[in-house]
């Protein structure tokens, strides 16, 4: 019984699909004015292994991601490079899609972008026009009224009273109430605009989501991921928007992945204290990546740091050493790892435990190899990289794996110095002459020589293989 955290209502749950055996699924994508950073991998892979785990349970899964392509930052970080907003934000986009790939993040379903649904953004704003839950201000924007939703606040678990209390002193005289929230802006000179009842101008940032999800998955779907930091106010404002205007309960189902960290600060590009895709991964493998933001619940916090990193990489070699040199089944012998895997799963998606469940498959796997009970191992090691999959890791060749190292302590940007594969198989070559004349000491002085250069060899029957340290 697969159960998950609803962030609305503070507890795990039993999850039921509105439709036997389909989920329709909502994440929250990136506003693309800059490249990929940590901490928007960290939510991308969190609900790409959601999705691979809904499929590998059997459901049919209808995955939407969105991508932001106009909003402030964009028109301000366009107008900082004198190009149009638009090739700025195809530039972004394909980087991301770069990035994704290379993470082992599936792509969407479907992936719409924000100035491709204006008709259903202007048309969904008038429905709450006409509802009596959005007005026209006299600055010409079209804002909502907030305390006409009585449900307001409670996926925050904030209050409306607690919140004005809090609100800035410069509050817009336009507004009828502080909280209310833009949901079209009347167009300022110079800046891209599309015609509307209300004049010329661009939506909010919150309308965006609520349009697209409705269009591609009805007025009330199974479940909407994102960020912590968009519990409020953007998926509230989602809320009171797709209720007001729809008529429905909206999503079932509220899921939100925790902060990656650094020195005890969120990672984020309002900070300046992130790392982007693109500086980590020439000094540090995708899957290694990839698996130290899946070493920690997705709800909870990460703290990025070179030593957590570093484990990560420890952890997937084990894996591929386990791998090595075994050829695995045709078919996945379901056995207690396939079980603990399942039930930690199950359990809100709880990664940390299915690594674990990785790990004992690996030692079974050492131990019928060691016993030379081939069959077993190349079934243990069809369900090892069986379960791999579904986390969207162990999915290179191990030799390959084993052969290539992360450049942790190198600073980006920075050649590493190491020797390469060719120069290593050359003295791997020699020690083997030399082990073959029996001169031991020239065997030895390779050895340490491969050794000084964080190069392990190992001995057995079909010769000699080599890893990184």
């Amino acid at each position: 019984m697969l159960t998950i955290f609803n962030s609305l209502t503070g507890r795990k749950e039993e999850f039921r699909p509105l439709l036997p055996g389909q989920v329709r699924m909502y994440v929250c994508g990136m506003t693309v004015y800059d490249y990929c950073h940590v901490g928007h991998a960290r939510s991308q892979i969190a609900f790409d292994v959601v999705r691979r785990w809904l499929q590998a349970s059997g459901f049919a899964v209808t995955y939407v991601r969105n991508i932001t392509d106009i909003d402030d930052k964009i028109i301000q970080r366009a107008r900082e490079q004198g190009e149009d907003y638009r090739v700025l934000t195809e530039r972004y986009i394909r980087a991301a899609d770069e990035d994704f790939a290379a993470l082992g993040i599936l792509p969407p379903d479907h992936e719409p972008r924000a100035t491709a649904y204006m008709p259903q953004m202007i048309a969904m704003i008038g429905q709450l026009v006409e509802r009596g839950y959005a007005y026209v201000a006299g600055s010409g924007d079209v804002l909502y009224s907030v305390a006409r939703f009585a449900g307001y606040g409670r996926l925050s678990g904030k209050k409306l009273a607690d919140l004005r209390a809090g609100a800035r002193v410069e509050v817009d005289a336009h507004k009828h109430d502080p909280l209310d929230f833009v949901l079209w802006k009347s167009a300022k000179p110079g800046e891209p605009a599309w015609e509307s009842p209300w004049g010329p101008g661009r939506p909010g940032w919150h309308i965006e989501c609520s349009a697209m999800s409705v269009a591609l998955l009805g007025g009330h779907f199974d479940i909407h991921g994102g960020g912590a930091d968009l519990r409020f106010p953007h998926h509230e404002n989602e809320i009171a928007q797709t209720c007001a205007a729809c008529g429905t309960p909206f999503v079932n189902l509220w899921m939100h992945n925790g902060f990656v960290r650094i020195n005890d600060e969120k990672m984020s590009k309002s900070l300046g204290n992130f790392f982007t895709v693109r500086e980590v991964l020439p000094r540090l493998r995708p899957e290694v990546l990839r698996a130290f933001l899946l070493a920690s619940h997705y709800r909870g916090p990460i703290n990025y740091s070179e030593e957590n990193l570093r484990q990560a990489d420890a952890a997937l070699q084990r894996l591929y050493l386990a791998l090595r040199g075994v050829a695995p089944a045709a078919a996945p012998v379901p056995g207690a790892a396939t079980a603990a895997f399942r039930a930690a799963m199950d359990d809100d998606f709880n990664t940390p435990e299915a690594l674990a469940a990785l790990q004992s498959a690996a030692r079974a796997l050492n131990v019928a190899r060691a016993g030379s009970d081939l069959a077993q191992a190349g079934e243990l090691a069809a369900e090892l990289r069986g379960l791999g999959a579904v986390l969207g890791l162990l999915q290179h060749d191990p030799e390959r794996w084993l052969a290539t190292r992360s450049e942790l302590m190198t600073a980006p940007g920075a050649r590493p110095q190491r020797l390469e594969v060719a120069a290593i198989e050359a003295r791997i070559a020699a020690r083997s002459a030399a082990r073959q004349a029996r001169n031991w000491a020239e065997s030895d002085r390779l050895r340490d020589e491969l050794a000084a250069q964080d190069v392990v060899l190992e001995d057995g029957p079909a010769g000699t293989s080599w890893r990184w340290r």
